[in-house]
């Protein structure tokens, strides 16, 4: 693939990316959702009863361990997550959805489905499946080393 290929493919995956979170955060505001996209994100890794060390939460949702502090802060002052002290590991702490964190996943769930339907909505399952075998690729291609 020549220079000016992988370029051109790279913008387009940066400025879709870009696109869909802004489409995304701009319904959050306007919804009335109070929570971010990103606070989101925190609460739908910690579904099902998880309890995740902060470390996790960051790889699972693509955040800084700063960035993750301050979004797991505001979490836990709204009641919807808090830390625990780690069974095993008395210098680190988990993250878990309170009772209110459940209830607000619940309540929200059906807004972010069709916020991200949006975004497939003219696609076939097709394009679906290979876009979804592409963009696997890519992350693989990116792994650690």
């Amino acid at each position: 693939m020549t220079t000016k290929k992988f370029d051109s493919y790279s913008y387009l995956l940066d400025r879709t990316a870009k696109r869909v979170k802004g489409y995304a955060q701009q319904k959050f505001a306007t919804g009335n959702f109070d929570i971010t996209v990103d606070q989101w994100l925190v609460l739908k890794s910690l579904d099902n009863d998880r309890y995740l060390k902060q470390k996790e939460l960051a790889e699972l949702t693509g955040k800084d361990n700063p960035t993750l502090t301050r979004i797991i802060d505001l979490l836990c002052k709204k009641g919807l997550t808090e830390r625990l002290m780690h069974k095993n590991d008395r210098r680190s702490f988990t993250v878990h959805l309170t009772p209110a964190g459940k209830a607000k996943l619940l309540e929200l769930l059906p807004k972010v489905t069709e916020i991200r339907m949006k975004a497939w909505e003219n696609l076939t399952e097709q394009d679906y499946e290979q876009l979804k075998t592409i963009l696997n690729k890519i992350y693989q291609n990116l792994g650690t080393e």
